[in-house]
């Protein structure tokens, strides 16, 4: 009580000298600046709290002070007080800190100049000060440790010069480069010291490494020491101290000390607080076995899926707390679950759409207003709104907090690319040779996600004309209309003739709503074809004959009328790289009969592709693809040009064999085809390193099929996304013919 009272005392006493220092409670008359050289008396009276007719107080002139401060103008501040009237004049004395006239380096040659201008920041004309001098010296230090030369000293000379300037010299010696010549751990019980230095980056020097030591390297392979510790069971680990002894001039020794503490087993997780799943439910995200060997990052991961678990029904709020239960060796954990609230969407905003209309990104969201959140349906909607294909990949997710219920608002960012592409090119491929292509394409027309294009192919064997047009959402509805009208002529070399076609084809389409990511479409096309053939003599005397060709290069045009209907279902996470789902397409047409036109035939293609990751960023991905075609009505024989051909790229490619080359002569009207990949993003979904394997064959007669005769190929390749579409190049081994082709295509076959 009594010291109560002494220090209440003590602040009156204070307050009451403050007031006759500062004169609490008199007027201000005049604020008066005085010192100041190269900044105007203006500024510094706009940055202060008092003001002419204002009372004087302390706090208020306290509060001036550290403003003033803060400009990192002046070296010195007081403010004194005069008697005036009935009231006071406030003088305010300042220091100011010198101007840097210029900077000139010394030394400097592991950085280079504009580096040094970034990091330091000093430009001409500003303040300079010894809080930035310290600064300035802290950051190249830092620089050069991150460089491998710490023991670089750094000086800066001042020059004074008149009116309130200074002259920076900034010096430094460099010295050599601190090179690591062994790395030695000490209090490693359970690992060798080469096992240690295996998780690190920062390595001894030997022929193949530098042995450079870079602070920012190191400080990561402290904590990768750490998690390796944790990962096999010592989860009470100390890394550090280290410490780097000199062993001569050039060298170094990296000295690292190590409490790896106990090695704890796996024992019971028991949960508590848990009301809306059970505890067996949360259990099953563990795979632990008693006895174990405690592994924090597995543990970690497997945590993770409690937390999706709970923010999959809307408990984004719920905190689980774990208390590790130590008893000798084991580690028992006890898990608290606090649920909270569960959040529902009020609204869903969407931003940063330049080019693209609301409605197209709204129609790609698996969740709605009024829907309580679910983090599967959220990543989902961000999947779909990326595979559209015109927008960028940094789809930016958020979430704000509304009312005390945990309602959100749910925020998604998003930036358009461009989606026009004009471009033209040249290409290669083993059957046509050099061809090109000049293209106009629109996949986002006027931001309603319409794609349209004109596209003119052409080469030494190939014209190909075609006006395109896709609107997947007709009316806003979930019915896709799609047009296409084309010219072509192709030159079948192999087989001794060449066809024009000319004609249309619409399509309609609608989701399928009880089965996700699916899709059923009906299509019409009517086109006409005539034949010829380029060399006779090769034709009659060649294995290649085909009756049905030889009767067709004797008709004038001939007309197809058919109808198809497709089947697809796509669940792939990026249509540019997937990494999981499944794409699965059944197509089947039928021409002629009912529908009229010279040739009737039913064509059927079904195809599987699968995608799953293997191993970290290793992707791997199947695909199986099954045609068959037969004749029926008033046709005896299939138009050469709708049977199956094998070989190179493209739907029914087979890498490591030309074009078309496998299959009976006349082409085959069944066909397998088998193929894997292994991919890799080597720049994200931008550049793609693929291994493959490719196998299939095309016959006529079930009885033909063998599939220990399959064509077999393997290789390596590249995909690369460019602003023109996907370019890959293959480069493959046939293992029948043992040889190797190359392979060069535009847009994915897989």
């Amino acid at each position: 009580m009594l010291y109560q009272l002494k220090h209440n005392l003590l602040i009156i006493v204070l307050l009451a000298l403050l007031g006759s220092l500062w004169g609490v409670g008199e007027t201000i008359y005049e604020i008066r600046v005085e010192g100041t050289q190269n900044i105007a008396d203006e500024l510094v009276t706009s940055a202060m709290s008092l003001k002419v007719g204002d009372p004087v107080q302390a706090e208020s002139i306290s509060r001036s002070i550290k403003n003033l401060y803060r400009m990192g103008v002046f070296s010195d501040i007081q403010i004194e007080t005069e008697p005036y009237r009935t009231g006071v004049n406030l003088i305010v004395k300042v220091a100011e800190n010198p101007v840097v006239s210029s900077v000139t380096y010394q030394g400097f040659k592991v950085i280079k100049k504009d580096k040094l201008e970034e990091l330091i920041g000093l430009r001409i004309g500003s303040y300079w000060s010894g809080s930035m001098k310290a600064q300035v010296i802290s950051k190249l230090k830092a620089e050069y440790a991150s460089k491998g030369f710490g023991n670089a000293q750094i000086e800066i000379l001042e020059q004074a010069l008149p009116k309130n300037q200074v002259a920076l010299t900034l010096h430094v010696i460099e010295g050599n480069r601190v090179t690591l010549k062994e790395i030695t751990f000490i209090g490693n019980e359970n690992f060798e010291d080469k096992e240690l230095i295996r998780r690190m980056k920062t390595k001894p020097s030997s022929f193949l490494r530098s042995g450079r030591f870079e602070q920012e390297k190191f400080a990561v392979d402290l904590v990768s020491l750490a998690d390796f510790y944790k990962k096999n069971g010592f989860i009470d680990v100390a890394i550090g101290p280290y410490e780097l002894q000199q062993v001569s001039d050039r060298h170094h020794e990296l000295v690292i000390t190590i409490n790896e503490g106990t090695k704890y087993l796996f024992g019971e997780i028991t949960v508590s607080g848990n009301e809306n799943f059970s505890s067996e439910k949360i259990l099953e995200s563990f795979n632990f076995k008693e006895g174990d060997t405690f592994d924090q990052e597995k543990f970690d991961k497997q945590m993770a899926r409690v937390y999706s678990l709970y923010f999959d029904e809307g408990y984004i709020y719920t905190d689980i707390r774990n208390e590790f239960e130590k008893t000798g060796e084991t580690l028992n954990i006890n898990m608290t679950i606090v649920e909270n609230t569960r959040a529902q969407i009020r609204q869903i905003h969407i931003t940063g759409n330049r080019r693209t209309n609301e409605k197209v990104i709204r129609r790609q969201l698996e969740i709605a207003p009024g829907d309580f959140y679910r983090q599967s349906q959220v990543i989902r909607s961000q999947q779909n709104i990326y595979n559209l294909g015109f927008i960028e990949p940094d789809i930016r997710l958020d979430y704000e907090r509304i009312n005390a219920n945990g309602d959100i608002d749910l925020q998604i960012d998003i930036t358009d690319k461009p989606s026009g592409v004009a471009n033209g090119g040249v290409g290669y491929n083993s059957q046509d040779k050099f061809v090109g292509q000049l293209s106009l394409s629109q996949n986002n027309l006027f931001g309603n996600n319409w794609s349209s294009g004109i596209t003119w192919d052409f080469g030494g064997r190939t014209q190909n004309f075609e006006l395109s047009f896709t609107n997947p959402n007709l009316y806003d509805s979930d019915v896709l209309l799609g047009t296409n009208l084309y010219y072509t002529k192709k030159n079948w070399s192999s087989f001794y003739y060449e066809i024009y076609t000319r004609g249309a084809a619409i399509r309609l389409g609608q989701t399928i709503p009880w089965v996700d990511r699916s899709r059923a479409s009906i299509g019409y096309s009517f086109y006409s074809k005539k034949y010829n053939i380029t060399n006779r003599s090769s034709i009659f005397a060649d294995s290649l004959a085909n009756a049905t060709l030889i009767e067709l290069d004797k008709l004038d045009w001939r007309y197809t009328s058919a109808l198809n209907f497709t089947l697809s279902r796509d669940t792939r996470d990026n249509i540019f790289f997937p990494t999981k789902g499944s794409q699965i397409t059944l197509y089947s047409e039928v021409a002629g009969g009912p529908f009229m036109g010279d040739f009737d035939y039913f064509k059927q293609i079904a195809q599987v592709n699968w995608y799953a990751e293997a191993w970290k960023k290793l992707t791997f991905r199947t695909k199986w693809r099954f045609s068959y075609i037969t004749p029926y009505g008033d046709s005896e024989d299939a138009p050469p040009d709708e049977k199956f051909y094998l070989g190179g790229t493209g739907a029914d490619g087979i890498r490591g064999y030309p074009d078309r080359s496998i299959g009976p002569a006349g082409g085959g009207t069944r066909a397998i085809i088998f193929s894997t990949e292994l991919g890799y993003p080597i720049a994200g979904d931008q550049v793609i390193g693929v291994t493959f394997f490719d196998a299939g064959d095309s016959y006529n007669h079930l009885r033909d099929f063998n599939f220990m005769k399959f064509k077999k190929g393997l290789g390596v390749g590249v995909r690369i996304r460019s602003p023109f579409g996907l370019i890959g190049f293959d480069y493959a081994y046939s293992v029948a013919d043992r040889s190797w082709e190359p392979h060069l295509q535009f847009g994915t076959t897989f």
